[in-house]
């Protein structure tokens, strides 16, 4: 079974994922996903993302090497490689993958019931444009950009196998334990 996060930017998606990674060592691994976004921050190849041009990313297209990609805005590409799941399968982890809404409704398409899809929903849009400000890495234009996908975003949330919404980060971990556990997905 694979584990699929997906949230507006800014909902803590990616905080809860390296919850989870923490919580349960040895027993999820995240696919690294890969981008033509330059980094941010601290990120480094190969952790966060695969930073890569988008000559590579489209030759990786042409090779056939994604289980699904998206062009999520003009000219950014977000991909999963195939690799990235055989690596984590061949580890005898499961799969834990960060994407964004249409890449893990992709996902979980292809996957069907082999895959969970949890959305990690905001309190309020209002909320997210406040952790985005808050954030420091991100142009006004770009927050713009991205708080109009949210909405787009929460409309689809219903479309998911499970709901948690990050108020309260504690509380939302907890949620995510509780579900995972609940799964079967931890020894």
């Amino acid at each position: 079974m694979i584990l699929i996060f997906c949230a507006p930017s800014g909902s803590g998606k990616s905080t809860m994922v390296k919850h989870l990674l923490s919580r349960f060592p040895g027993q999820f691994a995240l696919s690294v996903s890969c981008t033509t976004r330059a980094p941010r921050g601290q990120e480094q190849d190969g952790r966060e993302y695969y930073f890569v041009s988008r000559e590579a990313f489209e030759q990786h297209i042409a090779n056939g090497d994604f289980i699904e990609y998206e062009q999520v805005y003009e000219g950014l590409y977000y991909g999963t490689l195939r690799s990235e799941i055989e690596r984590i399968q061949s580890a005898g982890m499961t799969a834990v993958f960060d994407i964004d809404v249409k890449g893990g409704l992709n996902l979980k398409r292809i996957f069907g019931d082999e895959a969970a899809a949890v959305f990690i929903a905001p309190p309020s849009v209002e909320e997210l444009s406040r952790r985005l400000h808050g954030r420091g890495d991100t142009s006004e234009e770009m927050i713009q950009k991205r708080l109009a996908k949210a909405t787009i975003e929460l409309a689809d949330a219903p479309k998911f196998d499970y709901i948690i919404t990050n108020d309260d980060l504690q509380k939302a971990q907890h949620t995510l334990e509780e579900l995972v556990k609940n799964l079967g997905m931890v020894r």
